[in-house]
């Protein structure tokens, strides 16, 4: 084999590993951005009073007792009827995230005490939770425009003033 044929050989076989290792790192970024699972009771009833947060956003352990106490969901009675119950309760449980450690301690009622949700948002300054705009850090649309959709792209923010 000459030495252009060997060179030409070295410079696709660099080129495939560089496009490998582009394709590997981007699988996150894409993973993130997945497609979320829905549910229209789901969207129906949850959407109802505030976004339907994507089940994936806690685990199911959490989900479960978020349903089971409906009737003092956060200082207001979001009830929902048996059939409704199971057909959320289901949905929530079949998508929610992994927590392995879920059943060792008590679980997280609330997405902005997770350990995720406070290393996505550590550089907000309290003022912005403060904001009227704003007013809490569980109004997820007031800053992502497509959190109806489940989308919480870190490069779509728009902090409001």
């Amino acid at each position: 084999m000459d030495r252009e044929t060997k060179q030409w050989i070295v410079d696709r076989a660099i080129w495939v590993v560089g496009l490998a290792v582009a394709l590997l790192l981007a699988a996150p970024a894409v993973a993130r951005e997945r497609a979320v699972p829905t549910s229209d009771t789901w969207r129906g009833e949850c959407g109802s009073c505030h976004v339907a947060y994507p089940p994936r956003f806690l685990p199911a352990t959490s989900w479960r007792a978020i349903m089971a106490s409906l009737d003092k969901h956060f200082g207001v009675d979001a009830s929902v009827d048996a059939s409704a119950a199971r057909v959320i309760g289901t949905f929530l449980h079949d998508n929610a995230g992994r927590d392995p450690g879920a059943g060792a301690r008590e679980p997280t009622l609330r997405i902005t005490e997770t350990a995720w949700f406070r290393h996505e948002h550590e550089e907000i300054s309290p003022a912005v939770w403060r904001n009227p705009k704003v007013n809490s850090a569980a109004n997820c649309g007031a800053c992502h425009a497509s959190a109806e959709a489940g989308t919480f792209s870190e490069h779509a923010v728009h902090v409001p003033r």
